[in-house]
């Protein structure tokens, strides 16, 4: 039920504008819509148990969960068409979020740079799983891996392609 008030706030809180944007994208694509709405819960709530102190604020739990999330929405769509349709609404879907809820311009290079670590991990997975066997458990233990390498991210200059990059807080 929580999840369901935080969608519907979430919802009532955009310009109709904003709305629109996304009913643009999630009405021709309404089970990809449902599988990444799924991923966007499942993600959020393994990493809040991973990384409780992190996982909602700029630092490291927040860029497994965004690059789970994006994983996760790979494997779900998948399941039911190509990896290459899944991986271009998955693009979309997760660049909108970034134009629909905007952050500063730092955090949005990291969210952005993130989604495309999760991507970039899933097409790297799929030529040795045929992608009806991916499970969850694949791109935890991955990214866990990756984390352990994870760069911190101090100027919109700054490129680390391959790493997963958080911001610095403390």
């Amino acid at each position: 039920m929580r999840t369901f008030s935080i969608f519907f706030n979430t919802i009532r809180s955009m310009s109709l504008k904003k709305i629109f944007r996304l009913l643009s994208l999630v009405l021709p694509h309404p089970l990809f819509s449902i599988l990444s709405f799924y991923a966007t819960i499942k993600a959020y709530s393994i990493a809040q148990k991973k990384f409780p102190k992190t996982a909602s604020n700029n630092g490291i739990g927040n860029s497994f969960r965004h690059a789970l999330w994006c994983c996760l929405i790979m494997m779900y769509c998948c399941k039911i068409s190509s990896p290459e349709k899944a991986l271009k609404f998955c693009k979309r879907i997760t660049d909108l979020h970034e134009e629909l809820f905007p952050n500063k311009p730092l955090e949005t290079k990291m969210d952005l740079h993130n989604n495309k670590i999760g991507m970039d991990y899933f097409m790297e997975l799929l030529p040795g799983t045929h992608r009806q066997f991916f499970e969850k458990s694949f791109f935890i233990d991955g990214l866990e891996k990756k984390m352990k390498d994870a760069k911190v991210l101090k100027s919109l200059d700054d490129e680390f392609d391959g790493f997963l990059v958080y911001l610095d807080e403390e």
